[in-house]
């Protein structure tokens, strides 16, 4: 690893690299030079995303992993170190807005923390416990957690989408506390640990909100969800645009680089202004 504009090598294993931002991400370290591990629960969507970064010059592979299963970890890390050596990038990306039929609730049921706290906090615990004793061993390592902008503070969600999205917030407020713990634990072997906290990027997730908000509230039961989408850049973006999953990769590519070197602990927004602490 050298600059932000070079990983040349380094090998980087990012979860729930299938689709979104997980494949953005993916797309800009492979053009700076990284080896990419691209792991879903999906094995089919993970190998299309593999296949495209190998058709475009980059070298990626795809494996299957369960975040909820440290036995699933466990497995998948020493599958992607069997193929490339080592991890020294880790990606903890993979993520879910709620339990299945979130989009017709308006308030958060006792699966939609099950599925939250499983996915976005314990199974970033599960990635990282697997991988971390070879950065160890290596006394070198990057993680990079996928947080939210959405763990920062409430923004008065209640007020548009009842209760429903208040597992997910409090599940990446969680992960921001892990980065803040992990960076104090890793740091004298060397290793950094810092978060990225998107803001709103037009994805498969952020469509699951949108139709939430299209069936609960009969002001915007005409529009589309990308017309709910674009609204909400209006409302929330002091800059007046989307994120995309590329601007999320660009982050991350900076903070996995030499260039990072001295910052750990840190959960950085990207998210055009419309949260600033």
């Amino acid at each position: 690893m050298t600059d932000a504009t070079n990983l040349d090598g380094a090998v980087t294993l990012i979860t729930g690299a299938g689709r979104g931002i997980g494949q953005g991400i993916a797309e800009v370290l492979s053009e700076r030079g990284a080896v990419i591990a691209m792991s879903d629960l999906d094995a089919d969507t993970a190998g299309a995303a593999a296949n495209a970064i190998n058709s475009n010059g980059g070298k990626a592979a795809a494996f299957q992993g369960d975040t909820t299963s440290q036995d699933s970890m466990d497995a998948l890390a020493a599958a992607v170190i069997g193929e490339f050596g080592r991890i020294d990038i880790l990606v903890c990306n993979a993520g879910v807005i709620g339990a299945p039929g979130f989009q017709e609730r308006t308030d958060h049921t006792e699966a939609d923390w099950d599925a939250t706290f499983g996915v976005n906090v314990k199974g970033f615990v599960h990635t990282t416990n697997s991988v971390v004793p070879q950065m160890r061993q290596r006394n070198a390592g990057r993680i990079v957690n996928i947080a939210s902008h959405g763990g920062r503070k409430p923004r008065g969600a209640r007020l548009v989408l009842g209760n429903v999205q208040t597992p997910y917030s409090v599940s990446k407020a969680a992960v921001i506390q892990w980065t803040h713990l992990l960076a104090i634990e890793l740091a004298p072997h060397n290793i950094t640990v810092n978060a990225v906290c998107p803001g709103v990027l037009w994805t498969p997730m952020w469509e699951a909100i949108a139709e939430n908000r299209k069936a609960n509230d009969p002001a915007l039961a005409e529009f589309t969800p990308r017309e709910i989408f674009e609204q909400s850049i209006k409302d929330r973006m002091p800059m007046g645009r989307e994120q995309t999953p590329r601007d999320i990769g660009k982050a991350v590519a900076f903070l996995a680089s030499d260039d990072a070197s001295e910052i750990t602990g840190q959960a950085l927004n990207v998210n055009g202004g419309a949260v600033m602490n």
